[in-house]
């Protein structure tokens, strides 16, 4: 008897065709990226938080701020495309 994972495996994989499977190098690669990538987004804070310590106004407070943001979701962005690139390869 199958148990319910089973069931609903069998059951997504006759919906989306059969599932994929990362080797060993694929996720070696995955983790290098968001390695990476969160090295990046730390390297980000560690300036703009600096950059944020000697802001002399709220304009230059809320500018930096949006500038944190935007950095650290076009580094997700990056981040999520680059992986995409490696579930494509298996």
């Amino acid at each position: 008897m199958k148990s319910a994972y089973e069931l609903a495996m069998e059951r997504m994989e006759a919906a989306s065709g059969p599932t994929k499977r990362l080797s060993d190098e694929a996720k070696a690669q995955i983790a290098e990226i968001d390695s990476k990538c969160d090295g990046d987004i730390a390297a980000l804070r560690i300036d703009l938080d600096a950059k944020l310590a000697t802001a002399t106004s709220h304009e230059e407070f809320g500018a930096l701020k949006d500038e944190l943001a935007q950095g650290i979701q076009r580094i997700e962005a990056r981040r999520e495309q680059e992986k995409d690139a490696v579930w494509e390869e298996a």
